[in-house]
């Protein structure tokens, strides 16, 4: 790697990271003008109850990328379903320890209370037992250094309409993740700056194809395993987890559909060996506009073959995809450079990708993927 190359990938690194961490509560008001309030998530618009459960999976033959002393690659995955009722205890948005961590990036430790952010109302139940079914998968893979629960509204949004959904966090390449026994690792890889975005882009792919080995595997997770049928699994993920949806479609052929949530994706030939599957690539039009050639979505979508479409949301900024800019409204923090509403980002998204999964997934027509609508202004179809 030539001097100039290494540099323009340490710069493109530290701007994926940079934006991955500059949310809309950074800095955006003093601790006295926080309201106390209980935060919630988004109801999902499915009439399904939905459960969750949390597993820790250990990959034994393979070393961790940013860590090879460890004993194998470590992830948490939180797995969501359609539930038999909505009876039981609710399921936590994250623990203290977790959300600690998170507001101490974003400079909020004192202006937030942890607990605020821990005890955030996720219309999932803990440990409910599962409905009766053969369910798709869809695997989800959230932005570099943040962790899976900044997707938890989607998570529960896409099992309440009949998905078993798999929210995976990737050892060491997030800020605030417990592992068992109360371990908080460092997000190892933030710190790195040799870090190629293609290593972490094919390290979530594994990822990815491990956790489909695991809940598909009924020694492994038993009553889970039974839910899935392994002729339907898509993934998505925002930011570099879109680029690791991609690369699991083209490493693992079990995945059949895919969707891209605002991220670059650093992979040469991005989007080759995928064939006719269908992926969706959804963003920011600041960004990802196709007068913006300084992002790669132009000559990946000119890779993909099969159904696709390239989507982009006028006045949204990296996070309107996520469960960020909601939260941060309700705590009276919206990041004012971002036009969009956190409730708007959140319908976007919800309708969007409940919609590309339930198509392709579920084989339910979906008008709304045909063009642009009025009820949806903001969406623009490009190079259909």
């Amino acid at each position: 790697m030539t001097g100039r190359s290494r540099t323009s990938r340490r710069t493109v690194l530290t701007a994926l990271l940079a934006g991955a961490v500059s949310v809309p509560l950074l800095g955006a008001a003093p601790a006295s003008s926080v309201p106390a309030t209980a935060l919630e998530l988004p109801r999902p618009t499915g009439h399904r109850p939905v459960g969750r459960r949390t597993l820790h999976l250990v990959d034994r033959r393979r070393s961790d990328p940013w860590v090879p002393a460890a004993r194998g690659r470590e992830l948490m995955v939180s797995v969501f379903y359609p539930a038999r009722s909505s009876d039981g205890r609710p399921a936590a948005y994250m623990t203290e320890s977790e959300a600690q961590r998170l507001l101490e990036l974003k400079g909020l430790a004192g202006v937030v209370p942890a607990a605020t952010v821990a005890g955030t109302l996720t219309h999932a139940r803990a440990d409910a037992p599962p409905a009766p079914g053969r369910l798709p998968l869809v695997l989800l893979s959230p932005g570099f250094s943040v962790p899976r629960t900044t997707l938890t509204a989607l998570a529960v949004e896409l099992a309440a309409r009949g998905h078993l959904v798999a929210a995976v966090d990737h050892a060491y390449e997030s800020v605030g993740t417990e592992f068992p026994g109360g371990r908080l690792p460092p997000c190892v890889a933030c710190d790195r700056v040799d870090v190629d975005e293609a290593t972490v882009v094919r390290g979530r792919a594994a990822d990815l194809s491990f956790v489909i080995d695991e809940l598909t595997d009924r020694r492994s997770t038993g009553a889970l395993a039974r839910l899935i049928d392994p002729g339907r699994i898509g993934v998505a993920g925002h930011s570099i987890g879109g680029a690791a949806a991609l690369a699991t479609m083209a490493a693992d052929r079990r995945v059949r559909a895919g969707v891209n949530l605002d991220g670059g994706f650093f992979v040469p030939d991005a989007g080759h060996g995928i064939g006719g599957r269908p992926f969706m690539m959804i963003g920011a039009e600041a960004v990802h506009g196709p007068g913006n050639t300084a992002n790669d979505w132009a000559e990946t979508y000119d890779r993909l073959h099969g159904w696709k479409r390239w989507l982009t949301v006028s006045g949204a900024g990296h996070f309107s995809f996520t469960d960020i800019p909601w939260l941060a409204e309700q705590l009276g923090l919206p990041d004012p450079q971002v036009p969009l509403s956190g409730e708007r980002g959140w319908c976007i998204t919800r309708d969007y990708v409940g919609a590309f999964f339930d198509l392709h997934l579920r084989g339910i027509s979906q008008p709304l993927l045909h063009g642009p609508t009025s009820s949806h202004p903001e969406v623009g179809f490009h190079r259909p």
